[in-house]
């Protein structure tokens, strides 16, 4: 989301953007199995191909995802298939393919059927559930029946209950070694014995208000990351537990209503906008067979303005790990502390230039000489440092201007490091190895596009899956030096062969001041150069945050290639800021969301307008949460689009949250001109073109009284504008019913705006 705003417009010239020269177009592999010019491809898409569903096509195909490793030889696959629904767990002996069932399904059945109370149907179910947690060893697996918790271990076929409690179990988890299980209930900690089936609570002072190992909202969605609920880590031996306890009693509430039912509901959310109260987070180690918590001592941090970004161990499990940050995330200290005492010491300091995210770090990986590896932003790009065990700096393991993104791994046996990063291009994503000392790198990954490891325990193997723009996922098994060991899944997607697909192009345009973006077209399959086109442009704009990418976009690749058909051409151009390349490269957006990425969007918009098939008259702009805030932001800053399709957008940076938007912009108390300019709903008069908003009606992310404050200074300043809501939709629409909709109206808004069927010639 972001943007510049205020009532006096800011105008800047264009006419400086250069075309870098001959601009790559995307490269097929010679086994890619989709012929995009191919004289079989007669077929043109709609909306129901791609979006309805009862008749929707299978553009993605089903490739081989969320395999889990057991050891280094063995990986856990959730087939899908299983007679009567659900997935069928398997164990796949990862070099030579061979399959056994994880567990005898049936045998769980019959035993989960024996428990009082559980239907046949209702045990099916279970045997068959991806929500199934394992341990460690793979040998026994937790289900919720009810509010309670179950085992199933496989080798004895007995499932027992292991609690009882009267309210639900949530988030739980195996010890390491198997014998424990830890949950929260009620927002307390618990822990069960599997053997003695004892239940021990480690907290009792759990409110509403008051967490205990579970993240509130904003931990989850800004720090730890959306889908990670569980603020509690088991230590390396299984004997203690670290874990968060979020204090949400000075936090705001905001509140969502469902009005669908007869008797709406009413969901209230703890959200801290910019610059009001965070909730207090507090940091402690406790006995896994209970015990009164030792709580770390954070008295130096200032109870309210400071942020415990990340948790972890030492191989030992004797000193616990934290990162602390203050309030706008200035500066991060690397902290431990004994788990005896509770006594902390700083093993060091991250300052950075304008601010550190949370995922800028991670947990350091200790090695076994107590040193460790610690990534930073510090040069300005994301790369990998060596300290010694007293925190001392021993130097850079990575460098250069591309980013190490994810550390796999430490053989420290060979001296290989394995990570994934952008070395080979900042559209792509690559596998690689280098030595601790820092030399010797080596790209494992062969073929261009986008490759994600999943490293085998021993970082002997590793399963890559790999996408290109016009190729859906694949799967295949890698040795650490890179070879391959076999194809797990070539996910032949044949529908992709029937329709008549345009090649993506990729290609460089340089703003005004020299900074290369990254850029992709999709021209109509009949392109024509003689003819000027109108041109839809698909943004996010947000910090780091890129849309140009050499991989397999799924269904938004095809509504793009719908609207190609259709006769408008796709560009997608990553300003500077959301570019990934580099802290470097989003630094400049300090204090003011939007100003600087509407230039960079208005110099590709120039490039656009010098080509000879474009229709400079007839240029729109589309995006969603932050890219929805780029499009009010564009569409009231600037006259370059005769449309705009703002979904889930902020119109007013103090209604977004604390964590991610004081990042960027500091506090509004110290900033305040800079939130005014930054947000649309106060630019409002100066709408220029057609604006469609869109929200979903109970978003817990970005509030739909984002989206009311904007309507309501456009109706102030008599401006028309289009509002659709979808009710029961949060920051995304998800009911496929809504999707259908929801895409059928942009496509008729973009399409009455655009007026593709307007042929308009080069020469007029």
């Amino acid at each position: 989301m972001g943007m510049k705003t205020g009532r006096t417009r800011i105008w800047l010239p264009l006419a400086l953007l250069v075309l870098v020269p001959t601009p790559p177009t995307v490269r097929l592999e010679a086994d890619t199995p989709y012929d995009l010019q191919g004289a079989a491809q007669q077929k043109l898409l709609t909306i129901d191909d791609i979006y309805d569903p009862a008749k929707r096509v299978n553009f993605n195909g089903t490739p081989a995802l969320g395999l889990l490793w057991i050891d280094g030889s063995q990986y856990a696959w959730a087939r899908a298939g299983a007679q009567g629904g659900g997935i069928d767990w398997t164990r796949v002996d990862a070099a030579g393919g061979g399959v056994q069932p994880l567990f005898d399904a049936a045998k769980m059945e019959a035993a989960v059927t024996r428990l009082p109370g559980v239907s046949v149907d209702e045990a099916h179910k279970l045997a068959h559930s991806r929500d199934l947690v394992f341990n460690d060893q793979y040998s026994a697996a937790l289900m919720t029946i009810a509010t309670d918790l179950y085992v199933y271990t496989f080798a004895s076929d007995r499932a027992v209950r292991l609690t009882y409690g009267a309210g639900g179990e949530e988030l739980p988890s195996f010890s390491p070694d198997g014998a424990l299980v830890a949950f929260v209930r009620d927002n307390n900690l618990f822990v069960v014995d599997v053997g003695m089936r004892r239940e021990s609570a480690l907290t009792t002072d759990g409110t509403a208000k008051i967490l205990n190992g579970k993240f509130d909202w904003v931990y989850e969605e800004e720090i730890y990351g959306r889908g990670r609920k569980q603020a509690y880590w088991w230590s390396p031996d299984s004997s203690r537990i670290a874990f968060l306890q979020i204090d949400d009693r000075p936090v705001h509430t905001y509140v969502t209503v469902d009005d669908i039912p007869y008797e709406p509901t009413v969901e209230r959310w703890d959200y801290p906008r910019a610059g009001d109260p965070n909730p207090i987070a507090k940091l402690a180690v406790v006995r896994a067979t209970g015990g009164a918590p030792q709580w770390i001592d954070t008295s130096r941090y200032s109870a309210a303005d400071h942020l415990i970004v990340s948790v972890g161990w030492t191989r030992d499990g004797k000193q616990v790990v934290y990162e602390v940050q203050n309030r706008t995330q200035t500066w991060l200290d690397l902290d431990v502390a004994d788990v005896e005492s509770g006594t902390p010491r700083t093993m060091l300091r991250e300052t950075g230039k304008y601010w550190i995210a949370s995922d800028e770090t991670s947990q350091p990986r200790w090695l076994k000489d107590g040193s460790f590896l610690w990534q930073s932003t510090r040069s300005g790009w994301l790369h990998l440092y060596h300290y010694k065990p007293d925190g001392t700096l021993i130097g850079p393991v990575t460098s250069g201007a591309w980013e190490m993104r994810t550390l796999h791994g430490v053989d420290e046996a060979t001296g290989w490091i394995y990570f994934s990063g952008t070395e080979r291009s900042p559209i792509g994503g690559d596998v690689y190895r280098i030595k601790l000392d820092g030399t010797g790198l080596q790209r494992l990954s062969k073929t261009g596009g986008t490759h994600t490891a999943q490293f085998s325990p021993g970082l002997a193997l590793y399963i890559d899956s790999w996408s290109d723009a016009t190729t859906p996922t694949q799967v295949r098994l890698h040795r650490n030096d890179g070879s391959e060991v076999r194809t797990i899944d070539e996910n032949h997607v044949a529908p992709l062969a029937q329709y008549r697909l345009s090649r993506p192009e990729f290609l460089q345009v340089q703003t005004r001041d020299g900074f290369l973006m990254e850029a992709e077209m999709i021209k109509p399959p009949d392109f024509n150069p003689s003819r000027r086109y109108p041109v839809y442009q698909f943004t996010y704009g947000g910090p780091h945050a890129p849309m140009v990418h050499n991989a397999w976009g799924g269904l938004q690749y095809l509504y793009h290639q719908l609207l190609a058909q259709k006769g408008i051409i796709v560009w997608i151009c990553d300003n500077r800021t959301a570019s990934g390349k580099g802290a470097e490269a989003t630094w400049p957006l300090y204090k003011k969301f939007g100003e600087l990425e509407l230039r960079d969007i208005e110099d590709g918009v120039s490039w656009l307008k010098q080509q000879p098939y474009v229709d400079g008259s007839r240029i729109g702009i589309h995006g969603w949460s932050y890219g929805g805030f780029m499009t009010g932001y564009a569409l009231t800053h600037s006259t370059s689009f005769v449309m705009g399709i703002a979904g889930g957008t902020v119109a007013d940076w103090r209604d977004y949250d604390t964590v991610y938007t004081e990042r960027y912009m500091g506090l509004p108390q110290e900033n305040p001109d800079g939130y005014r300019k930054s947000s649309p709903r106060w630019a409002a008069n100066d709408l220029h073109g057609a604006l469609l908003l869109i929200h979903g009606a109970i978003d817990d992310n970005v509030h739909p009284q984002n989206t009311m404050q904007f309507v309501h200074e456009l109706q102030k300043a008599q401006k028309p504008f289009r509002l659709m809501l979808y009710p029961e939709a949060r920051h995304g629409v998800g009911d496929p019913a809504q999707v259908k909709h929801l895409r059928t109206m942009m496509l008729d808004f973009t399409l009455e705006h655009l007026k593709p069927g307007d042929p308009g010639t080069a020469s007029r």
